[in-house]
């Protein structure tokens, strides 16, 4: 089995729920101070199809994190993605989606 070096959970947004996202990402960096916050994206960025914002974290936290955010997302788009060094069958393959399934933009990794 391949090893897991940590996660990214990748809050999705538009302009109606940016503050209710970055109230969100805010409060899970806040209560979980091994989460580390990213920026807040107004914009689209590598695959994400949507507004985001990412919350890194160990491996360790995932048990802890994966149901937080499942409780604690309001109706969010929350993607989930461990990091194990093949980025593309992390985002294609081993992804955790809460709520509805966004297509990805595979195309940055070279797939088609």
């Amino acid at each position: 089995m391949q090893s897991i070096n940590g996660y990214h959970a990748h809050v999705y947004f538009d302009a109606s729920t940016l503050a209710q996202a970055r109230a969100l990402c805010e409060e899970a960096a806040r209560l979980f101070p091994e989460v580390v916050m990213g920026r807040v994206h107004e914009k689209q960025v590598g695959p994400h199809p949507d507004w985001s914002c990412q919350l890194a974290f160990g491996p360790q936290l995932v048990s802890e994190m994966l149901p937080w955010l499942a409780m604690n997302r309001r109706g969010l788009v929350v993607f989930m993605h461990p990091l194990s060094g093949d980025e593309l069958a992390d985002h294609r393959d081993h992804a955790i989606w809460m709520g509805a399934v966004r297509p990805l933009k595979l195309s940055v990794f070279g797939a088609d």
